[in-house]
């Protein structure tokens, strides 16, 4: 493994914190309640026929065939560390609702992110996933092995926070800045998105408002911040 620590001050490398909002940002955000006839008609939502939680609605500007939008919340809130329980909560619901859809129409795999920062690839600061239907797993999910991933778990050195039997903890060699795992078996999704939460507040309080991106693996989740370039990660492979 090389390390090169100079690399992060050359031109460019430093993707910068998430701006302030502006007033038109606020006025303007079709994510926002009582602006729902600014999104496409949802596909799901977590509440009441007045009164919602957490809606799905397809993605305007899709990067693949079948991409969804899961917005976390009806008030502005501008990072997953500001949602509530309750949120969280209904975001799971969005998520595995939609997941079984998927595989209802054909589709094997669901893949999940959230993107925070427009440095990390999001148009829109209010607080949102993406899940994107795939016919077939990615090759990289195919290599990827469980057992390293419960070896890493199990590793105390490397545990950031502990949440009813699920960890966080940080990879041992990790390849992007603060990569953190988080996982447990049995892995509820829920308790997941929590423990993503609690790192996610851990981040801001040690770099500020930075950009960071988050995916969903078979049986984990994943962090790491300036996720600019956009590249595959194979997390536990070989």
């Amino acid at each position: 493994m090389a390390v090169a620590p100079n690399r992060r001050r050359r031109p460019g490398a430093a993707s910068g914190p998430i701006e302030q909002p502006t007033q038109a940002e606020l006025d303007e955000c079709p994510f926002c309640e009582g602006r729902e006839d600014r999104t496409p008609p949802e596909t799901f939502r977590v509440g009441g026929e007045l009164a919602w939680t957490v809606r799905v609605v397809p993605n305007l500007y899709p990067a693949f065939d079948r991409q969804e939008v899961v917005v976390h919340s009806p008030r502005h809130v501008r990072s997953f560390a500001e949602l509530t329980d309750e949120e969280i909560a209904a975001t799971a619901v969005a998520w595995e609702a939609r997941f079984a859809a998927a595989r209802e129409e054909g589709f094997s795999y669901v893949h999940a992110s959230i993107n925070e920062g427009r440095a990390a690839g999001s148009s829109l600061p209010h607080s949102h996933s993406q899940l994107v239907w795939l016919r077939e797993p990615p090759p990289a999910v195919a290599v990827e092995r469980p057992e390293a991933l419960a070896e890493l778990l199990t590793e105390p050195e490397l545990q950031i926070v502990e949440r009813g039997g699920m960890r966080a903890v940080v990879h041992r060699a990790g390849r992007l800045p603060y990569e953190t795992l988080i996982g447990g078996d049995p892995f509820p999704l829920g308790a997941a998105l929590l423990l993503l939460r609690d790192v996610v507040t851990r981040l801001r309080a040690v770099e500020g408002l930075v950009p960071w991106n988050a995916w969903l693996h078979e049986g984990h989740l994943e962090l790491a911040r300036d996720f600019s370039e956009h590249r595959p990660i194979r997390t536990l492979a070989p």
